[in-house]
């Protein structure tokens, strides 16, 4: 049986779960990489959401310190693009998909 058909340690369906990952960002992704440990399909999209959204809050930190050009592009490039694949990512993962972005979802896929 597929892991993403299978229940979790919450009780949970593994796709309402790995849904949950990014509901938060890479807040409910670190939660959920910790508590879940035994189904990969959770802990992919766990692992995913830190990176992806951790890298995406870091940018837009690292901006902000870089007046005007930087500000700019905290406010009207990340945000969108960050609900763009925030909303993306939950899609796939409820539908039970394993959906990797490029390079990250690699890398969340050794590890997971």
């Amino acid at each position: 049986m597929p892991d993403n058909t299978d229940r979790t340690s919450l009780g949970l369906d593994a796709n309402v779960v790995a849904t949950l990952a990014y509901f938060l960002g890479w807040i409910s992704g670190a939660i959920l990489l910790v508590t879940e440990r035994q189904n990969r399909f959770v802990r992919f999209h766990a692992l995913q959401s830190v990176i992806v959204f951790g890298i995406l809050s870091l940018a837009w930190f690292l901006f902000l310190s870089i007046p005007l050009l930087g500000w700019l592009i905290s406010f009207i490039l990340i945000p969108p693009v960050s609900a763009i694949v925030w909303l993306l990512l939950m899609f796939k993962a409820y539908q039970g998909e394993r959906f990797k972005l490029p390079i990250v979802g690699d890398i969340a896929e050794q590890r997971s």
